[in-house]
């Protein structure tokens, strides 16, 4: 389309310069040359006066070499016998006209201009008397005839040249204000159909592109809008299925032996796994959005709040004592609730799934300027290979379980450019850090929370990734 505009383009100034430059071209031509026989009459005009006072040589070679034209050897004077006996015809200069010619002027009493060698001949006639017309003659060169034509011309041609390269560049900007538009939403409609949700256009060009992109991004968000939805029902599922399913687990742990109750217990598995292979598909079914805006984030504290209060019922009959920190204030982060409501309800579920009954556990909120930290600690035994761990779909070497809880929070810390590490907690066990990225996010009416200092956090950093 780009050069569809430049081709069009050059073609129309062609055509304008053409139509312009070539009859311009011809008037300057007609031109020159009218100007230069017009200074020939006006030489031959001079020599008149004389003429119609004397006819003596002598007298007419001063008029005649006083003038321009003669100095420069260009002027002739052809003047008839008189009717007198024995009188001769007198010619002053260098004749270049033919003698037809001659004739053919004085016989129409006006005067001609005739083509002579080396450019042109001005025959103007001249009475001496009734039956006598002399002739003067003067002769102008081609390149007098021509003088100044090919300068013109070439100005012209320059002139052409410009408006061309002119219209060129004029065209190929407005070209490329119309083709970049359209490339840009061609580009984001491919990313989109690829699964880049995050895929946007910016609105400008024309206002027909400026449409489509406006149109183009409301579609977009309504896409990413409709999977987090499907992500928070996906979340809720797993946080509603899985948290009832570890009661249910630990309850029939504590049947005893025999037949009906090996059954429980293996109906139990049964549908652990059931309900892991219904996550993971839910979640790994279309990929993963970009970090949920303002609008689509949640409060760490109220959210580690609602939890814990789930938790702490389970807790207290296992014996198991459990602390909160950092959640005085609201802690907003760009996560959907739900999502993060899921991550942790796996990671306490892994506590109460692989520590003994009794095992404290504690839950730290840290609010920093550029992230939000999530502390999940225990006191149990701890996890023998936690980089196995963090990789998908594994246990770190648990029995029994999937992996796919681990998989879950690394999934809600990535989204925000954040990350998950897995190290020796200060309770003695396990230590699972979320690293929760802001990126300058931060909801309007969240207020600062306290600074985390950058050897704080290296600290906590270096802490976390040791086992």
């Amino acid at each position: 389309m780009r050069w569809a505009l430049v081709k069009v383009a050059v073609a129309v100034t062609v055509m304008v310069v053409v139509a312009f430059a070539v009859p311009l071209g011809l008037v300057i031509k007609e031109m020159a040359r009218d100007r230069a026989f017009t200074n020939a009459e006006r030489q031959a005009a001079t020599i008149g006066p004389t003429l119609s006072i004397t006819t003596d040589r002598a007298e007419l070679e001063r008029a005649v070499a006083s003038t321009l034209a003669g100095a420069y050897g260009r002027m002739a004077v052809h003047v008839p016998a008189a009717d007198e006996p024995g009188s001769l015809p007198l010619e002053i200069g260098t004749r270049r006209a033919a003698e037809e010619d001659l004739r053919t002027v004085r016989r129409i009493g006006r005067a001609s201009i005739t083509e002579v060698t080396g450019g042109f001949a001005l025959l103007q006639p001249t009475a001496l008397s009734q039956a006598r017309i002399a002739v003067v003659e003067i002769f102008v060169p081609d390149e007098e005839v021509s003088n100044g034509v090919t300068t013109a011309w070439l100005v012209l041609a320059g002139v052409g040249l410009a408006l061309v390269v002119g219209s060129v560049a004029v065209a190929d900007r407005l070209g490329l204000r119309m083709v970049e538009p359209a490339q840009r939403l061609a580009y984001a409609a491919h990313a989109l159909g690829e699964g880049k949700l995050g895929a946007r256009v910016p609105e400008e060009g024309p206002t027909e592109l400026r449409s489509a992109a406006v149109a183009f991004n409301s579609m977009a968000d309504q896409v990413v809008q409709l999977l987090a939805n499907e992500r928070e029902l996906a979340a809720d599922l797993s946080h509603r299925l899985r948290t009832p399913l570890t009661v249910l687990r630990l309850n029939a742990a504590s049947l005893g032996e025999g037949p009906a109750a090996d059954q429980t217990r293996a109906a139990v598995a049964q549908l652990e796994r059931e309900v892991d292979t219904i996550i993971r598909t839910a979640r790994e079914s279309k990929p993963q959005t970009v970090a949920a805006g303002p609008a689509g984030g949640c409060d760490v504290s109220e959210v580690v709040r609602e939890r814990m209060d789930f938790w702490s019922a389970l807790a207290e009959d296992e014996g198991r004592t459990a602390r909160v920190a950092g959640i005085g204030g609201p802690v907003r982060i760009p996560v959907v609730r739900a999502e993060l409501a899921a991550a942790l309800d796996a990671l306490l579920g892994n506590v109460f799934r692989h520590t003994p009954e009794g095992t404290a556990f504690a839950v730290d909120v840290h609010n920093g300027e550029d992230a939000v930290i999530v502390l999940v600690s225990d006191a149990g035994p701890g996890i023998a290979d936690p980089r196995a761990a963090l990789a998908r779909g594994n246990s770190g070497g648990r029995d029994g379980s999937t992996g796919l809880g681990l998989d879950i929070v690394r999934r809600v810390a990535e989204s925000t450019g954040g990350d998950v590490r897995i190290g020796r907690s200060v309770l003695g066990g396990t230590e699972v850090r979320i690293w929760i990225g802001l990126d300058g996010w931060r909801a309007p009416d969240a207020p600062r929370g306290h600074r985390l200092g950058r050897r704080k956090r290296a600290a906590q950093g270096r802490r976390a990734a040791e086992v």
